[in-house]
């Protein structure tokens, strides 16, 4: 399904479950756990959000044990999940977003097969969706933790929570996630909780994990021998379908490669999906061969956190994988306009962030469902390609 349906979707027919369903919980529902033994996280989209959830999901584990977590996402936002081994396979719930039907069956499928667990607390981890907050009501929990508008005018989800948190737009993500989990010591149906948790005390850790050796390996044979003796860059220029916006120009991204091309001590590497192979070869267009390897659509994702963990530096747009480097310590220049590094940025000492703060950055934001009327992103635009150059040869 393409983005701008999901999104449609969420706001026509999701705001009249949300309407439905909360004339129904407010009619019917009574009973509430206030220590719940079994937890679902619910993250549909971005693997990189994931990453950020870790010191939240660990605390979860830490509290009730990893054999009563669980996890519902999209399918093609598992693999980053599984890396990070916090959680059992057989405890993660995929929803396929290919097609509606698809959609629709994995997710009748899901509700059947957690209601069945009994999970006892459901934890809404997106902003405003209105399909998370439908997932968390009717997957059985009574205790359901996220995000309320209260009297603001943000984005109408209905009032399907008996922990509701306030957002607060000053929060990284990290922390914002963190507070969702220190909500289930909380009494329900209070108004915006946690008035008693300052954030500076919020402790996030970084997650460090090492990639397998068969996926080292794998990669280092995608990777001409006398190439591996040189420091490897890693360029990432492709970015979310979901915000195109995000996107540094292709014509930048080739004239970095080609300065980066000219030190004999570098070689660089490529990455993207496998739709996008051809695009990138036609930024590799003026560089010479032994330059570079073009590895769109030639990873799995171990091999890709792999290739992560050898290089010495990733570029990348405002994506998953500037998170996911920070899994194995890869230094990382990251590139951010219509959303803001205040809130999203990677967590890791390796990262660097370019960001203009134009007047009209952030575009992108809970308020407007990341929709963003920018036709123009002049915010990525007036990221010069010597200032990435110079974070890169720090880094180096």
């Amino acid at each position: 399904m393409k983005a701008t349906f999901i999104k449609k979707f969420d706001l026509y027919l999701g705001k009249f479950l949300c309407a439905f369903l909360t004339f129904w919980r407010k009619t019917a529902e009574r009973d509430y756990v206030l220590k719940p033994k079994s937890i679902l996280f619910i993250k549909l989209i971005e693997q990189g959000a994931t990453v950020l959830a870790y010191s939240a999901i660990k605390e979860v584990v830490n509290q009730v044990g990893r054999e009563h977590v669980y996890f519902v996402l999209f399918k093609e936002n598992r693999p980053v999940l599984d890396f990070m081994n916090l959680i059992p396979k057989e405890n993660i719930y995929e929803l396929r977003n290919d097609s509606f039907g698809n959609f629709l069956h994995d997710f009748i499928s899901f509700l059947l097969a957690i209601r069945k667990k009994k999970v006892e607390a459901a934890i809404d981890m997106e902003f405003f969706s209105r399909s998370s907050a439908i997932m968390a009501y009717l997957s059985g929990a009574k205790y359901r933790v996220g995000l309320h508008r209260f009297n603001a005018e943000q984005p109408y989800r209905g009032d399907l929570m008996t922990h509701r948190l306030n957002y607060n737009p000053f929060l990284h993500i990290s922390k914002y996630y963190l507070l969702l989990v220190k909500m289930l010591g909380e009494s329900p149906f209070g108004g915006p909780e946690l008035k008693h948790i300052s954030t500076k005390n919020l402790q996030i850790s970084t997650p460090s994990f090492q990639a397998n050796e068969e996926a080292i390996q794998n990669v280092k044979a995608k990777i001409e021998e006398k190439q591996l003796a040189k420091k490897l860059v890693v360029l990432n220029p492709n970015a979310s379908d979901m915000l195109p916006l995000r996107k540094w120009s292709e014509e930048n991204f080739e004239e970095l490669a080609q300065l980066l091309s000219k030190q004999k001590d570098i070689h660089l590497v490529f990455t993207g999906i496998a739709k996008e192979k051809h695009q990138v070869e036609e930024i590799c267009a003026s560089i010479k061969d032994e330059h570079y390897t073009n590895l769109a659509g030639e990873t799995s994702f171990e091999e890709l956190m792999a290739l992560y963990q050898l290089a010495s530096v990733l570029v990348t747009n405002d994506s998953g994988p500037a998170h996911f480097a920070s899994l194995v310590h890869c230094s990382t220049v990251v590139l951010f306009g219509p959303e803001t590094p205040s809130l999203f940025s990677p967590i890791g000492k390796n990262v660097d962030i370019v960001y203009k703060n134009l007047a009209c950055s952030p575009c992108v934001n809970v308020y407007n469902h990341r929709f963003s009327p920018c036709k123009n992103n002049l915010c990525m635009q007036n990221i010069g390609v010597h200032e990435v150059l110079e974070k890169v040869k720090r880094f180096l």
